[in-house]
């Protein structure tokens, strides 16, 4: 569905409001490189173990990796420390490269806040607006209205959250962002406005950004389904 620029910018504003807490930036860093992305918190299931932390494979996987975190995922105020090192993070990220995805059970997260005297305070993305095939197999090669909820990286080296108004096509199997985004923003979740066959009108995390050039291929949610464990939290 394409939108028209105020019901785009109402989107965009909502996004930020329901799930915006979910999203962190992503920094990796080994001697040669240093590369910016997203990641971003899902709910798979109503239970607590059902919650994993979601980014693009390309991203992790080198030493000296951090999540960032900002005042508002953290509580009480003042006692969470500016990024956690992915190091002292056990179980850690989980790469699927065929896939283009990362998963990371939060359960070690979780831990390491409470050893540290304060807990989250995020808003994952639901499963129940996480994509299906019906709502992938609705895309076309007609653009389609798609919102990517980042953390940029200013010229300060600040990492602002950002929404990102695009456009979005599938051709075959293949789903993409029409445009080349800003750094840090691979690894981040796309959101899409559909009406499905009733004329009911939701809205849907498509899923997560690829590295690309010129446009970013998304690792839809089916695929990404296909690589959750059946319990993503280590109990």
């Amino acid at each position: 569905m394409l939108l028209d620029s105020e019901a785009e910018n109402d989107v965009a504003y909502e996004l930020c409001q329901i799930v915006g807490r979910a999203i962190l930036p992503y920094r990796s860093s080994d001697d040669t490189d240093h590369r910016f992305g997203t990641a971003f918190f899902f709910q798979g299931t109503d239970d607590p173990v059902g919650e994993s932390l979601l980014t693009a494979a390309d991203l992790v996987g080198t030493p000296g990796g951090e999540l960032g975190l900002r005042p508002s995922v953290t509580e009480p105020a003042g006692v969470a420390p500016a990024a956690v090192m992915e190091g002292e993070i056990r179980p850690g990220w989980a790469r699927f490269p065929s896939d283009g995805v990362a998963v990371l059970p939060t359960g070690g997260l979780h831990r390491y806040a409470g050893d540290g005297g304060w807990s989250w305070r995020v808003q994952p993305v639901p499963a129940g607006i996480a994509a299906g095939p019906e709502v992938v197999a609705r895309l076309g090669a007609d653009a389609t209205s798609a919102f990517v909820l980042a953390h940029g990286v200013r010229e300060d080296g600040s990492r602002p959250l950002e929404v990102a108004i695009e456009r979005v096509v599938r051709d075959g199997d293949t789903v993409r962002i029409t445009t080349e985004l800003p750094p840090g923003y691979v690894g981040a979740p796309v959101f899409v406005v559909q009406a499905d066959a009733t004329g009911e009108v939701s809205l849907y995390c498509l899923g997560l950004v690829l590295p690309g050039v010129g446009g970013h291929p998304v690792a839809t949610f089916d695929r990404i389904r296909a690589v959750l464990p059946p319990t993503p939290g280590d109990a």
